[in-house]
């Protein structure tokens, strides 16, 4: 998983409560298990004007021009500014995927749904919650002002303004932990790795039978 330190980029705000899971991904492009593939069809049925279906050629379809993401001032945002339950809806952890492939490294809203918040992390993208005046401001600034950015220091936990204005926000100190060095669950077992190693050759002295056992049915 790739670090997150600090972060300079681009604001994209998308104007909308309540956005679900099928909204940010819908459910047929869910066949997949790979991390990769998912950022053209991110909020596919607000981006299109057609229905998508996987191995459509998106470059073909009409696009949405009131849209955020399809108007040219947005492209290549890397902070998503929503609003209040940001990522309700069903568990799937497609949804952090999408936003991740599209170049989106944080978001920001006053709220988020736990499943959606908590995959968020474990994937390497960063949802923070600002008070809902807070984000309120962020909106008319980011809406008034093109090129808009934010600059966001995890160490610090700050969200800084183009005009030096500094915003703190809360977060648990084990998943700050893992986004600033990179560490999924994957990563995070693989630290231990010496002493998993060190165990299974302990136990495979102790019971050798077990071990044969499981050698001669893979």
């Amino acid at each position: 998983m790739e670090k997150f330190t600090t972060l300079k980029g681009l604001v994209a705000p998308l104007d909308r409560a309540n956005v679900d899971t099928d909204l940010i991904i819908p459910k047929q492009f869910l066949k997949s298990i790979f991390k990769s593939g998912y950022g053209p069809n991110l909020f596919d049925e607000l981006r299109y004007l057609d229905e998508g279906q996987p191995g459509m050629d998106n470059s073909k379809r009409p696009l949405n021009k009131d849209f955020v993401l399809n108007q040219p001032r947005y492209q290549g945002a890397q902070v998503l500014l929503a609003r209040r339950n940001f990522g309700c809806g069903s568990s799937r952890e497609h949804a952090p995927w999408a936003l991740m492939d599209q170049g989106f490294r944080a978001l920001i809203a006053p709220s988020y749904a736990d499943i959606f918040f908590n995959n968020s992390f474990k994937n390497g993208l960063l949802p923070i919650i600002l008070s809902e005046e807070q984000v309120e401001q962020l909106f008319r600034e980011t809406q008034a002002t093109e090129g808009y950015q934010l600059a966001i220091d995890l160490e610090k936990q700050t969200v800084t303004t183009p005009s030096g204005q500094s915003f703190a926000f809360e977060i648990d100190a084990f998943r700050k932990h893992c986004l600033l060095n990179g560490l999924d669950d994957i990563g995070l077992t693989l630290q231990d790795a010496d002493a998993i190693r060190a165990y299974e050759a302990k136990r495979a002295a102790e019971a050798p039978w077990v071990f044969n056992a499981i050698a001669k049915r893979t």
